[in-house]
């Protein structure tokens, strides 16, 4: 990763002010609004789950509130003290997602829409922009789970025309992500198209699965993101009959 380019540079990090605060702003937002929502769910619910929902929601309440988390003091985490200097997932963090997809298209023109990164908010909900700033680095801004926006920097480290995609985020994202696409030609003709997409949110595994009890999980919107691509590819349009007006996607 070259730093001395001023687009790709890490952002710089902020050391928190109290010792035994031990959980990250972004998360105890997260933190907040989930268990917010587990609270009125369990209320509403007024079962035995719905008790768990609101056991769980105040404990997310409590997190979010002091910035302190009693199961990371007993890890030893402190992600209010960012310390990763390399990019992409750490090791044994974060979910993966694994999809294949078979496009009628040759592999050179599905390459080349994915290439340019600009492309993807058309067929990724999740995506409000991506802004190419050179051959190597982008800009990314999503929609997280429980209506957080997030934005990160991402470097490619593998390029093979018509091949292979394959990118990380730089330290100092507020999302650590990584992950790779491949450009197959298929027996029956057509692509044979692979994504595996790591990725850590801020809250780690917690937020995931709260985004997942929501319906907002990456899983499921990956896989309607590569429908959309394919019926984008293949028919160059995206069906819309299940869109409001103003979600309708433009065509290729």
């Amino acid at each position: 990763m070259d730093v001395s380019n001023p687009a790709c540079a890490p952002h710089q990090s902020v050391k928190p002010s109290s010792f035994s605060r031990n959980v990250a702003n972004s998360e105890r937002v997260l933190s907040l609004a989930g268990g917010g929502c587990l609270v009125l769910m369990g209320l509403r619910r007024g079962s035995a789950a719905g008790l768990l929902g609101i056991a769980t929601g105040a404990s997310l309440l409590y997190r979010g509130w002091t910035g302190h988390c009693h199961l990371y003091e007993g890890l030893g985490i402190n992600t209010a003290q960012p310390h990763r200097t390399r990019p992409g997932v750490p090791a044994h963090q974060g979910s993966k997602v694994h999809r294949a997809l078979h496009i009628n298209r040759n592999r050179q023109d599905v390459y080349d829409f994915w290439r340019n990164f600009e492309n993807l908010p058309r067929i990724m909900q999740h995506l409000e922009s991506v802004t190419v700033i050179d051959d190597k680095c982008s800009q990314w801004v999503a929609r997280a789970p429980l209506g957080k926006i997030l934005q990160w920097k991402a470097e490619i480290i593998t390029d093979k025309p018509g091949e292979v995609i394959a990118w990380q985020s730089l330290p100092g994202s507020q999302v650590d992500t990584a992950g790779s696409v491949h450009f197959n030609d298929s027996s029956a003709g057509g692509t044979d198209l692979v994504v595996s997409i790591k990725y850590n949110p801020p809250g780690g595994r917690l937020v995931t699965q709260i985004a997942h009890l929501l319906g907002q999980d990456l899983q499921s919107e990956l896989d309607q993101d590569l429908k959309d691509l394919k019926q984008l590819m293949e028919a160059g349009e995206i069906a819309t009959n299940a869109m409001e007006p103003d979600q309708v996607r433009k065509p290729l």
